[in-house]
């Protein structure tokens, strides 16, 4: 059974573009444009697998709403991501703080997005459909057969180099620290000398380089890594 979403956006354009990708991805998508309306559907009984909330709507914020749905004991553990114009860390503390679980800054591609929502209810184990697949750039990672395939080709991956191919997919043009990286894949308990990301990485990137797309696996200078399909 695919996930339930409510959408929570005042503009109508950016509705209907979020409706479209979201139903293409195989979500059940309710709509609301004010955080009353989304209120109102609450209180009518309808809950959802998780909140697509945007942080500027009339009436009362996207913030608010998060607060307000979180003070619900049936709701409270229900995943919120807001969407975003702003990128400063104050911002996105304050939306942290209200209870979101994750956020998404405008502009935002529908593919980063669906690869965002599903991460976020992996992470709630919330219901996402057998048939999930992430796609990026070319690259679909299919999380039921855990199959990796470009143009229909299958990629040949260890299963460390895709635990780190789907924690990248899901993270999209994120930059993350090997720290972060080992944490992620391998683990708060497992002790593991940093510089192994490295040989696993060079591992991913072989695997990929005969589709041509080991570029998407980038190196950031000081920082750590990022996966992206933007030149």
């Amino acid at each position: 059974m695919s996930a339930k979403l409510l959408v929570v956006e005042d503009e109508r354009d950016i509705r209907d573009m979020l409706l479209f990708a979201l139903e293409e991805a195989g979500f059940q998508v309710t709509e609301a444009s004010t955080a009353e309306r989304a209120l109102s559907l609450l209180a009518e009984g309808y809950k959802p697998d998780l909140f697509l909330v945007d942080w500027m709507l009339p009436g009362a914020s996207g913030v608010e709403l998060a607060r307000r749905v979180k003070q619900k004991p049936e709701l409270q553990d229900t995943p919120l991501i807001l969407l975003t114009a702003r990128g400063e860390e104050d911002d996105r503390v304050r939306g942290l703080e209200a209870g979101a679980d994750d956020y998404v800054v405008k502009p935002f591609s529908p593919r980063e997005l669906i690869a965002r929502i599903r991460a976020v209810l992996r992470r709630a184990g919330g219901t996402v459909s057998t048939e999930a697949a992430i796609e990026i750039g070319g690259i679909r990672l299919d999380t039921a057969s855990h199959r990796v395939t470009v143009k229909g080709e299958t990629v040949k991956l260890g299963p460390t180099e895709y635990k780190i191919l789907l924690f990248f997919m899901e993270h999209p043009e994120r930059v993350f620290s090997r720290t972060q990286m080992l944490d992620a894949v391998w683990g708060h308990q497992v002790v593991v000398e940093e510089r192994t990301i490295d040989v696993h990485m060079r591992r991913l990137r072989k695997a990929l380089e005969p589709f041509g797309v080991e570029e998407y696996v980038q190196t950031v200078r000081g920082s750590g890594y990022r996966f992206s399909h933007r030149n």
